[in-house]
């Protein structure tokens, strides 16, 4: 009896884990948006997840695309606009690895 309550804990813990890596398996990518507005100093970029906003960049006079995640406090600089958009999703935890894949 022993054994077949083992065999049967067992046989449990693995459904579980296939269902969990079943749901892992279902995790989509973000719907990520960019817009932009006019500023003073020409268009400002917003990148959204739906409606949340998730930060902001521009170019600067140095050609340089400048970073503004909702959640930090620090502007980074990229060299291209898609490094910029880029650096903001990723700071907000929204990357999800091989969804093309």
């Amino acid at each position: 009896m022993i054994v077949q309550d083992e065999f049967d804990n067992q046989a449990s813990a693995q459904a579980g884990f296939e269902e969990y890596v079943d749901q892992l398996a279902d995790v989509v990518a973000p719907e990520i948006e960019i817009d932009s507005v006019p500023d003073d100093w020409g268009e400002l970029y917003r990148v959204w997840n739906g409606s949340q906003l998730l930060g902001t960049f521009y170019q600067n006079l140095e050609g340089k695309w400048v970073t503004q995640p909702c959640n930090s406090d620090k502007r980074h600089c990229c060299d291209t606009s898609a490094s910029a958009q880029l650096l903001i999703v990723a700071v907000n935890g929204l990357l999800v690895a091989n969804v093309a894949a």
